[in-house]
Formats: structure tokens, C-alpha cells, sequence
């Protein structure tokens, strides 16, 4: 399956702008996905959405609630959010550049490569390439995508070029409540020497080809297992017609009928206290 770009625009160094694309890294479609069923019946169970003494409500009911430290909620209408969403520029600018080794692991976000858009932009996409490489610089700047703003590093990635997500620093937990409590005292140094030993000893290129996920492996065996074996239970649902939309058919009717019932019904009171 083609990817597909989340994101098209120019990655502009200085006077250069260069037409990319950008494309997850993820590959979300590797990992095994349930979904839950009614034993009964065999249908997928859905959620509605309700309220503690209320029931269920209308989406056009629901607003979004910031609750303050007093415990109230501030509501906010869709059109005031709607309208600090920052419209989305087509311009990634690189505005500083780092040591790549500066940048924390635990700033890191989400992958994503960056690629030409065309075979006109590729001279100038690998000159940026190129001297991220030879200078072992990562590139930063803002990305406006789908109303946010995103801090992004961009750095070589094999023959092209990674863009990473960052965290801002307020999305960053203080560590020091919880690393102040550990002594800061020097190892015994003889412990130490055989740790530095054994680090040395299984030290070798990282190879992600090297480590395997054994639950998701043993979860796709046990799934090809049961689909092979007559006695594993399967859920066949029934022909509902269309979906959910015939599901709203029949909610509309039973709605309807009850309706009609209790038209009735206070058809014939009034009756009976007119006569």
C-alpha cells in the first residue's frame, strides 16, 4: 500500500526552499488489532455516549470542559477553539541548528521522513542532507499541521532525511522529586570495572532486526492456530441491513411506536374529561 504525505510544502534553508513531502514512519499496521464482539449475536459492540442521569446525549450536546482546581469545568464553544487553531503554513524553516547528541531521547515524539517532492528538488535536498551529515547537526523549527504548532528536528536518516517531533518543555516531567531521593556516591570500583567489562564484552551496531516482539508473534501464531481448528468458536453476524444506519431505523420505529402510544393514550384522557 502507497504511502501517503501528511504534509506537502518547502523545507526552506536561508534563501533555500526545497518542495518535500513528509510521511509517517510508523507502521501501524504491523501490530494485531481486536475488535470487541457480542457473543450473542455477533455484532461489534459500539459506545454511546452518556450522561450520569441523563442518558445517552446528541454530539451537538457535548462541549469541551477544562476543569479548574476548584473542580468546575470552563466551557468552551467549537467555534472560539476553532478559531486560535493556527492556519497551516506550507513553510518548515530551519532556524537553529544543535549537536545531534544534545537532543535527549526523551524529547522525542514521532518519526517521520521528509522526501523530494520532485526529481527537481532532490540536488537541493541532498546538499541539506549532506551537511547535516558532515557537520552531525539536526536542523530545528515549527511545523503548523491540523491546526497545531510542532517543534521538529530534521536530521540525515540513511539516504534521506528523519523529522522527529519533539516535546515542549512543559510536556517534560521535573525528574528531580524523583532522582533527588538516590545518593550520589561513588561506585566501588571494583563492581564498577566488571560492569564496564561486561557492557564492553555485548557491546555491538544497533540492529532493530535483532530484537523480536514474542508476544506479537506468539499472539499472530495463536490467531493462524485458531483459524485452522474447526472447534474455535467464530462470531457470524447476521445480515443487519446496513449497519449502523439500519440499527437507527429500528431505534427511529421503536421511538416512533412509543410515540404513537402514548398519543394515544392521552387521546382518550382527553376525551373521556371532555365528555
Amino acid at each position: 500500500m502507497a504511502s501517503r504525505a501528511l504534509w506537502t510544502g518547502q523545507l526552506r534553508l536561508s534563501l533555500v526552499s526545497i518542495p518535500v513531502e513528509i510521511h509517517s514512519a510508523r507502521n501501524s499496521s504491523s501490530r494485531v488489532s481486536f475488535r470487541q464482539i457480542h457473543e450473542p449475536s455477533g455484532k461489534p459492540v459500539r459506545y454511546q455516549k452518556t450522561v450520569q442521569g441523563v442518558g445517552p446525549v446528541e454530539n451537538d450536546d457535548i462541549m469541551k470542559g477544562f476543569e479548574t482546581d476548584d473542580g468546575d469545568y470552563i466551557l468552551l464553544e467549537p467555534d472560539e477553539i476553532d478559531a486560535i487553531k493556527l492556519e497551516t503554513k506550507k513553510t518548515l524553516e530551519l532556524v537553529q541548528f544543535v549537536e545531534t547528541s544534545e537532543i535527549a531521547p526523551i524529547w522525542f515524539d514521532r518519526p517521520y521522513y521528509v522526501v523530494p517532492s520532485d526529481e527537481l528538488a532532490e540536488d537541493a535536498y541532498r546538499v541539506v542532507r549532506d551537511a547535516l551529515r558532515q557537520t552531525k547537526k539536526a536542523g530545528l523549527g515549527q511545523l503548523t499541521m491540523r491546526g497545531k504548532e510542532y517543534l521538529c528536528a530534521i536530521r540525515p536518516c540513511g539516504d534521506g532525511l528523519l523529522m522527529e517531533t519533539l516535546h515542549y518543555e512543559a510536556d517534560i516531567r521535573d525528574a528531580d522529586p524523583l532522582f533527588s531521593g538516590i545518593e550520589d556516591d561513588a561506585s566501588d570500583e571494583e563492581l564498577l570495572e566488571v560492569a564496564t567489562q561486561l557492557i564492553d564484552k555485548k557491546t555491538a551496531p544497533f540492529d532493530a532486526s535483532a530484537f523480536e516482539d514474542h508476544y506479537a508473534a506468539a499472539l499472530k501464531d495463536l490467531i493462524a492456530a485458531k483459524m485452522k481448528s474447526k472447534k474455535t468458536p467464530r462470531a457470524k453476524p447476521a445480515d443487519d441491513g446496513g449497519g449502523a444506519e439500519a440499527e437507527n431505523v429500528v431505534d427511529l420505529m421503536d421511538a416512533l411506536k412509543k410515540s404513537l402510544k402514548q398519543s394515544k393514550g392521552g387521546t382518550s384522557t382527553r376525551r373521556k374529561k371532555a365528555s
